[in-house]
């Protein structure tokens, strides 16, 4: 070999190892962010995961996201964000299934430089996280609690109410709805930090639901036996405001029963236009995701956080409550506009 061809090779030698080294350092500039949801069947995730990916897409974000298997499972999001620090994420946006025992793992992100945000659910305590982009979710439960009572007029005050919530673990949102649900319908609820405490001789059945139609179902049936004459059933949302309508019309009492919850997904307004839900609160999901992504890119590019909505420790998202039968003093939109806006 001539010493023109040896050095030649010499030279390409050197630059390709030189393309090899810069090929990872080019591969760590593109921000990395995680979404942590909950599940990833409940088409209230889907939604968000959705709105996560198309504004990660927009923003030149590479996005992991990561679900637990079914709502309240705690480990698995925990390894999802031991897989996101390792991953080098620049920040997670996760909807906490266990907002107490999540927080060490939070604390640990953090902790390793990531911005952490929690969707939908806060973590308890809410500063546990960077920030908070949510519904505001006692609202959301007021709202219904308020219609419900002016649906029912002066039978509200003997009213027989069931209460399907989410878990015994009584994560964030599950409290907020119910106890914005009882404050709406003028009960008063002792602890606003505790759910099932309240007093008031008309709450006489609560039970939990994980959530889904399932155990909407499971507690509505749990509830008849308690009680047989309930004639409003509060849900934590809509999908366990179907099994609840099941189980109701299994015994032939679904048109004497008033159902409402939380959500607004296309299946729940399509529910109340089919009278299987009276009315809910509709937040969305969508947003609250792309604006995570957003305050992602941001921090990632200055270390800037987000703000929180003036008066309230959270960035809220928004929220309308859907129904076909209005009534004075309680603002809501019908059918029609709350399908426009649904999601799932």
């Amino acid at each position: 070999m001539s010493s023109t061809a040896y050095r030649a090779m010499l030279f390409a030698g050197a630059a390709m190892a030189c393309f090899a080294l810069a090929a990872p350092a080019q591969a760590q500039d593109k921000t990395t962010a995680c979404l942590v949801t909950k599940t990833d069947t409940n088409p209230f995730f889907v939604k968000m995961k959705e709105g996560a990916q198309q504004k990660a897409e927009e923003l030149g974000i590479e996005l992991q996201s990561y679900a637990g298997r079914i709502d309240g499972d705690n480990q698995s999001q925990v390894q999802a964000i031991e897989s996101c620090i390792a991953a080098g994420a620049s920040g997670i946006l996760i909807t906490p299934s266990d907002t107490k025992a999540i927080v060490d793992s939070v604390q640990k992100a953090r902790d390793a430089g990531l911005l952490v945000i929690a969707l939908d659910t806060p973590l308890d305590p809410v500063d546990a996280a960077d920030a908070t982009f949510a519904t505001d979710n006692f609202v959301a439960g007021q709202l219904i609690g308020q219609w419900a009572k002016a649906k029912l007029g002066d039978e509200a005050e003997n009213a027989k109410i069931a209460m399907l919530d989410l878990s015994e673990a009584q994560p964030t949102v599950d409290v907020l709805r119910d106890q914005g649900f009882l404050s709406g319908f003028g009960i008063d609820t002792v602890n606003e930090n505790v759910i099932g405490d309240e007093e008031d001789s008309r709450v006489v059945c609560n039970d939990v639901t994980d959530g889904n139609e399932e155990g909407g179902r499971r507690a509505m049936e749990n509830c008849l036996q308690k009680d047989p004459g309930i004639n409003v059933v509060y849900t934590i949302n809509e999908p366990a405001a179907a099994g609840a309508y099941e189980a109701l019309k299994s015994v032939g009492k679904e048109s004497d029963v008033l159902i409402v919850s939380v959500d607004g997904g296309c299946p729940g307004v399509k529910n109340i236009e089919d009278g299987v839900i009276g009315a809910t609160s509709q937040q969305y999901p969508l947003l609250m995701a792309s604006k995570g992504i957003e305050a992602i890119a941001a921090y990632a590019k200055d270390g800037t956080k987000p703000e929180t909505t003036e008066g309230k420790n959270f960035t809220d998202t928004g929220v309308n409550l859907v129904t076909n039968e209005p009534v004075d003093g309680v603002e809501s939109i019908d059918v029609s506009e709350g399908t426009d806006r649904c999601w799932g």
